[in-house]
């Protein structure tokens, strides 16, 4: 399985980026995707998961600003990220899992990119 991060930058209070995670060797059909952000001195954290069926979790902090989504053909996970805060700055990780249980804990998942800076300024 490999993981490719892409998308990040940086970008005002209020602004948007779409992040993309090229994914190969995963079976979408039984699989689990996430991603996940860490800040500078903090721990790596859930932002949001996809499973196999459809159906998506998100951290409270990016209910109603964050979508998950992905493209079966394009082997493509994607992070829709609009009204954009300073406290979303992070490195953004893509993950990977198998299994059906879409948990948005770091021991859940096997695979990981190499992640992808977003950077947010006020």
């Amino acid at each position: 399985v490999q993981l490719v991060e892409s998308g990040g930058g940086s970008v005002q209070t209020g602004g948007s980026l779409r992040l993309s995670c090229a994914a190969s060797g995963v079976t979408y059909s039984t699989s689990c995707m996430a991603w996940f952000r860490q800040a500078p001195g903090e721990s790596r954290e859930g932002v949001a998961s996809r499973a196999s069926d459809g159906t998506t979790t998100y951290a409270d902090s990016v209910k109603g600003r964050f979508t998950i989504s992905q493209d079966n053909a394009k082997n493509t996970l994607y992070l829709q990220m609009n009204t954009l805060k300073p406290e979303d700055t992070g490195m953004y990780y893509c993950a990977a899992a198998a299994g059906h249980f879409c948990y948005l804990t770091t021991f859940r998942y096997t695979y990981w990119g190499q992640g992808t800076q977003v950077t947010v300024s006020s």
